[in-house]
């Protein structure tokens, strides 16, 4: 128990960290997860980084939380996820509570809003260095390859045309995708079986 509860309180303050430290909300946070979790502390491999992001975007709820969440619950279980979740949590509620507070100062200020727009770009650079590192471990296959372009393309015609197209739809079309592979496999791999007997 006394293990379980050091552990909580780890993760709790590495989330608080991420939480403090990640602008431009839970996509910038992508990439200081995965450095925190895959690259410094081997927690959680590559693919089951991938997927668990996959999952976190999928499910209802900011992709923050989720990940944190899940993360929490893979490495302490229940008690491991409410510390990661409220560990994360912290930082964006104190500091939005507190901008809150001097809203109108803080617009009339020149220097803080140019402070926000050289975040904005720190905040593309962390998102773009976070796919690419995703992008890398990928596992290199033929529908892989063709389903990053055809996203890809999609999301630029997209935004070129304005079009409201949500993110999770990619996920959900990707795992339609991938679900049917694997049964046409399967299916395959049966018939050769039974071509075999």
């Amino acid at each position: 128990m006394e293990n379980r509860m050091k552990k909580s309180f780890k993760l709790f303050f590495i989330m608080l960290k991420i939480g403090l430290f990640t602008f431009g909300g839970g996509y910038a946070m992508i990439a200081l997860l995965e450095n925190e979790f895959v690259s410094k502390r081997r927690w959680i491999q590559a693919d089951e980084f991938a997927d668990m992001v996959a999952i976190a975007e999928s499910t209802p709820g900011p992709i923050a939380i989720n990940a944190a969440t899940y993360i929490g619950y893979q490495q302490n279980g229940v008690l491991g996820s409410a510390a990661a979740t409220v560990g994360v949590c912290i930082p964006s509620f104190v500091i939005i509570f507190v901008i809150s507070l001097f809203f109108d100062a803080f617009q009339q200020i020149r220097w803080v809003a140019a402070a926000f727009k050289g975040i904005q770009i720190g905040v593309v650079v962390l998102i773009l260095s976070a796919g690419l590192k995703m992008l890398r471990q990928m596992r290199k296959t033929i529908c892989s390859i063709v389903c990053v372009v055809l996203t890809t393309a999609s999301l630029v015609l997209c935004s070129l045309f304005a079009i409201n197209f949500s993110s999770v739809f990619y996920i959900l079309i990707g795992a339609v995708i991938g679900l049917s592979i694997y049964f046409v496999k399967r299916l395959w791999e049966r018939r050769k079986t039974e071509v075999g007997k």
